[in-house]
């Protein structure tokens, strides 16, 4: 494969630095822009980078994304060949307490990079979205072409927007465009926030977890498959397109709570009413990306919660 001069917004993330991780021992030139928003703890994210970059001499621009001159800045100073625009405010709960900073971060940020990408002639921009647009479906395979606008959150709303943003300027620029919707993604170094995370953590403190809503269901999506289903559209062929990233294989809460009880047989149960803004269940359609680029998850999601509990076990405990 050839190497690439790539830029990787928000790649101190979660999802980020898991790619940068990649990218890297592929052989690619990656440099980061994060601004270590304080949605989750600063030190958690530089501990993830380091762990996962350890061993390369990689340059990360703490930068507000917001800014578009300093954007400019370090478009024009690299060339970029590509760049992943993952960075973004994370989290339905949240946008329903601050919807303004949604539109801040996850559309007019997105506006500063497509521009500044078509400005520093960038060839190809990939897009992280998320499932999220497809709204409350109910407990069906979701297809690309099914996200209409139907959103239940204002997070859902601003990558909803972003992604109209996306196909703007991508013909505005005459840049290739994949857009990204993730599903429900876990694994080491996972967002705090996310319940597979959450769970995990209490669990191994003796606490007690809280479950919202009753008969819902996550496409849980190893976070190894999607960044080589990332990657591999890199070089994809084709005109600008969505594509579904997720396991294609959703898991009940029941079944999440079985899995867990193999792991924690003290474990405690709350219940509580479901959350506004919450999905009922999400449901993978992945046929696009297997045909476009040959995606195909390979983590099992007993394997891959075993492996993330190993993780925190050592970085959590």
């Amino acid at each position: 494969m050839k190497s690439l001069n790539i830029l990787v917004t928000g790649g101190a993330g979660f999802i980020g630095s898991h790619l940068v991780s990649k990218l890297l021992s592929a052989g690619h030139r990656v440099i980061v822009i994060d601004n270590f928003h304080p949605y989750y703890a600063k030190e958690r994210k530089r501990k993830q980078f380091s762990v996962l970059t350890d061993g390369y001499d990689i340059c990360i621009h703490e930068i507000d994304l917001l800014d578009s001159r300093k954007v400019n800045e370090v478009f024009q100073l690299y060339q970029f060949d590509c760049v992943y625009h993952l960075a973004a405010l994370p989290g339905v709960p949240n946008s329903l307490l601050q919807p303004l900073d949604y539109v801040d971060y996850d559309i007019k940020a997105t506006i500063n990079v497509l521009k500044a990408a078509g400005d520093g002639g960038v060839k190809h921009v990939l897009f992280a979205s998320s499932s999220s647009v497809y709204g409350n479906q109910g407990h069906v395979p979701l297809r690309e072409e099914m996200a209409i606008g139907n959103v239940a959150s204002p997070y859902a709303a601003a990558k909803y927007g972003a992604e109209s943003f996306c196909y703007a300027y991508a013909n505005i620029f005459g840049y290739q465009l994949t857009i990204f919707r993730y599903f429900t993604v876990y694994g080491p170094w996972g967002r705090p926030d996310m319940a597979v995370s959450q769970f995990i953590h209490r669990l191994l403190r003796g606490e007690e977890i809280v479950v919202y809503g009753t008969k819902t269901a996550r496409d849980y999506t190893f976070v190894s498959d999607i960044v080589d289903g990332m990657i591999a559209a890199l070089h994809r062929s084709g005109s600008n397109d969505v594509f579904n990233l997720g396991s294609g294989n959703p898991i009940t809460m029941e079944k999440l709570l079985a899995l867990l009880q193999m792991h924690f047989p003290a474990m405690k149960i709350k219940y509580a009413p479901e959350r506004i803004g919450d999905v009922k269940a999400t449901w993978a359609d992945i046929t696009k990306a297997q045909q476009a680029f040959g995606y195909k998850p390979a983590v099992t999601f007993a394997e891959g919660l075993a492996r993330t509990i190993e993780w925190a076990k050592k970085y959590d405990a």
